[in-house]
C-alpha cells in the first residue's frame, strides 16, 4: 500500500473557486469560495496531522485573506512554473512524493500532479487533468471539490 499523506497541495481558481474572474475597472471584485471546502481545510486537515498548502498562478489579495481566514499559512500566488514550489514544499515537510496529494483543474496542474501520489480534480476539470487523476470529484470547482477530495484523502490514510 501507499504512505500516509501528510501534505495537501490545492490551486484555487478551477479548484476553490468556479474559475470565474469577476473583473471590475479596478481590477479583480471578488471570488466566490464555498463554505464546505473551508470546514474541510480549516479543521478536517489540521484534526488529521495533513498541511494544506496553495499554489496559484494569479495573485489576489481576495485569496491572500481567504487563506488568512483558513489558518493557511503555506500560500504561494503568481506561480507560473509551480513545480519549484511544490518541491520547495516537499522538502520544508519532510515528504517525498508518496506523502503529497494535490487536487487542480488545468494544465498549469499537471506538472505538480505528476510529482504527487494522490491527485484529484473537480468534476469540470479539463480532459487532461482527469485522465491523471486518481480521484474526480463528483462536485465541480468552487461546489465542494475540495471538501470532497479531503474526505477521500482523509479515507485512504485511515485505511493504511
Amino acid at each position: 500500500m501507499g504512505s500516509v499523506i501528510k501534505l495537501l497541495v490545492m490551486d484555487v481558481d478551477g479548484t476553490l473557486t468556479d474559475g470565474k474572474i469577476n473583473m471590475g475597472p479596478d481590477g479583480e471584485l471578488f471570488k466566490s469560495f464555498n463554505i464546505r471546502d473551508g470546514y474541510g481545510i480549516n479543521e478536517m486537515l489540521p484534526a488529521h496531522g495533513i498541511v494544506p498548502a496553495i499554489i496559484t498562478g494569479r495573485t489576489s489579495q481576495i485569496v491572500a485573506n481567504r487563506a488568512a481566514e483558513l489558518h493557511i499559512t503555506e500560500l504561494y500566488q503568481g506561480k507560473h512554473d509551480k513545480l519549484d514550489t511544490l518541491k520547495a514544499l516537499m522538502d520544508k515537510y519532510h515528504c517525498t512524493r508518496e506523502n503529497v496529494a494535490y487536487i487542480g483543474d488545468d494544465i498549469l496542474d499537471i506538472v505538480c500532479m505528476r510529482e504527487c501520489a494522490l491527485v484529484g480534480c473537480p468534476a469540470d476539470a479539463c480532459r487532461e487533468v482527469k485522465e491523471l487523476s486518481h480521484y474526480i470529484c463528483d462536485a465541480k470547482g468552487g461546489d465542494g471539490a475540495v471538501r470532497e477530495f479531503i474526505e477521500f484523502v482523509i479515507d485512504r490514510n485511515q485505511s493504511l
